[in-house]
């Protein structure tokens, strides 16, 4: 399981709510999954709110990212029933960052969540990706990421 992963790497386990959407947070068609986009929550608790570069340091955003990442194979997880031995590969992430006007390192906020997925799967965590300066996004939040994996 997800939680036993994360402790033994001394990782704080995600823990997400399911929001009432008119969405999944995971739709699995065949072998591909996809998950919907996650926002740096714990719980009910959102960790972070603005722009980044505005309010919301770099640091604090890689760590949105990184939060946003757990969020998405905690939901990965859940599709796989506590399996992720069946993740064959992260095909692709996208990063959204909520940026403030002139901010530039983007790509150093998506590193959070592609480094998280590194180092919980390895080579099957190698993935596309594009990271994306955004006017705003939902509830203010700084970062959101969204997956596309393919399973066994």
């Amino acid at each position: 399981m997800i939680s036993q992963i994360f402790h033994q790497l001394g990782l704080t386990p995600p823990l997400v709510v399911r929001a009432d959407l008119p969405f999944e947070p995971c739709v699995r068609i065949g072998d591909i999954v996809y998950i919907s986009g996650q926002i740096p929550e714990r719980g009910k608790e959102i960790t972070a709110i603005g722009k980044v570069g505005d309010g919301v340091s770099l640091d604090e955003a890689r760590k949105a990212a990184e939060l946003c990442a757990a969020n998405v194979l905690f939901w990965l997880d859940r599709e796989l029933q506590g399996d992720l031995d069946r993740i064959v590969r992260v095909a692709k992430l996208t990063v959204y960052v909520n940026a403030a006007a002139g901010f530039s390192q983007i790509s150093q906020v998506g590193n959070g969540a592609s480094e998280l997925f590194l180092r919980i799967l390895g080579s099957r965590g190698e993935h596309a990706r594009s990271a994306l300066g955004m006017a705003g996004l939902p509830l203010g939040v700084a970062v959101e990421v969204d997956a596309i994996v393919h399973v066994r």
